[in-house]
């Protein structure tokens, strides 16, 4: 069983940065591709970015796109966000997840709890 615990949300300002990491363990990190999402109170569930199992393809939301800097160390089981210059819409609750086929799927089976971003304008 995969069970991954996101860390990092917090409260900042506008045009403030945060970073998002997510801590996997239980099963072979190394060969899942992973995604950050987002949920804002009464908005729809939002794929933010992800990345395959070897770091080298990343997808971004148009909304974040030159913002949010996703990355994975393998060694550490970890994927992070780095999100940048931070607007009060980013405001959610965001959620990493594991897609165990590697990406071939586009599946996410496994997901974190959850950690809540709050940036004040």
């Amino acid at each position: 069983q995969v069970q991954l615990v996101e860390s990092g949300g917090g409260l900042v300002q506008a045009g403030g940065s945060l970073r998002l990491s997510c801590a996997a363990s239980g099963g072979t990190f190394s060969t899942y591709a992973m995604g950050w999402f987002r949920q804002a109170l009464g908005k729809e569930r939002e794929r933010v970015s992800t990345i395959n199992w070897s770091g080298g393809s990343t997808y971004y939301a148009d909304s974040v796109k030159g913002r949010f800097i996703i990355s994975r160390d393998n060694a550490k089981n970890t994927v992070y966000l780095q999100m940048n210059s931070l607007k009060p819409e980013d405001t959610a609750v965001y959620y990493c997840a594991a897609d165990t086929s590697g990406g071939v799927s586009g599946i996410y089976v496994y997901w974190g709890q959850g950690t809540q971003v709050t940036v004040s304008s």
